[in-house]
């Protein structure tokens, strides 16, 4: 489905999250911190780099955070397709690598966190942008088997 860039989908669902690591925290914000590594650290390619930066709708906690002008000043946004392989990756699989339904993702993400959290808040905003994301692979998923 994804031909030439399965290897950097699959190498993203890997990575997307490294920036959670505590040596890497440099603003607080995985998916910006998790990108500046990859980018100043390793030379990742761009690709890689932007995919990591915007996964599963980054933008959104990044306005909630105060950061999307970082966010999107210092990486460009990937392409739909490729991010949206991305977010079904990250919002169909558990934090302990079950396979879920988004909605059950989504809960699970929400009930780790208050409502007053701005992550609460991120992911109830980009609910319906995840999920969305995640149907249009589930139907791309389909016509190719």
């Amino acid at each position: 489905m994804l031909g030439d860039d399965a290897d950097l989908v699959e190498s993203s669902a890997w990575l997307h999250d490294i920036g959670y690591s505590p040596n890497l925290a440099t603003t607080g914000f995985h998916p910006l911190d998790g990108a500046h590594y990859l980018r100043a650290v390793q030379g990742a390619d761009e690709s890689l780099v932007s995919l990591v930066a915007y996964h599963s709708c980054a933008v959104v906690e990044a306005e909630e955070r105060g950061l999307v002008a970082e966010l999107k000043n210092e990486f460009a946004a990937p392409s739909d397709e490729l991010l949206d392989a991305l977010t079904y990756s990250d919002m169909t699989t558990g934090p302990d690598g079950t396979h879920l339904p988004v909605e059950r993702r989504l809960s699970e993400i929400l009930e780790r966190y208050a409502p007053e959290d701005l992550v609460h808040r991120s992911i109830s905003r980009s609910s319906p942008l995840l999920t969305a994301s995640v149907r249009s692979v589930e139907q791309r998923l389909a016509a190719v088997m």
